[in-house]
């Protein structure tokens, strides 16, 4: 939610041309792979609570190749503005793996002591 006030918020004052028609359309395929992994992630922390940096770190094997799936499948379809298209899909990105690492770091923190 933060991330999409924040889009909202930089469309309205940064030049049009910064950010990309489709940046809905990337921030909901992130929001949908984050639900299925966080889902999927949750399934298997139920079952094993002693693998859960395994499956923590997994889950985020999974957003970037499924990430890098998306990236493809955009590029087959010829979306306009590549170069913009790239760079807010990575932008993005990269705060879901600010915040994955952040996430990875609290449930370590439990375990080392």
């Amino acid at each position: 939610m933060l991330l999409a006030g924040i889009i909202f918020l930089l469309e309205s004052f940064l030049e049009p041309n910064w950010i990309h028609e489709k940046v809905w359309v990337i921030l909901s395929f992130f929001v949908i792979l984050t639900w299925l992994t966080g889902m999927f992630s949750h399934y298997l922390l139920s079952i094993s609570k002693e693998n859960s940096v395994n499956i923590l770190l997994g889950a985020i094997g999974i957003r970037l190749l499924a990430s890098i799936g998306f990236v493809a499948v955009m590029l087959i379809l010829k979306v306009e503005n590549i170069i913009w298209f790239v760079v807010n899909f990575f932008v993005i990105y990269f705060f879901y793996l600010l915040f994955d690492i952040y996430g990875v770091m609290a449930n370590l923190r439990p375990n080392s002591k």
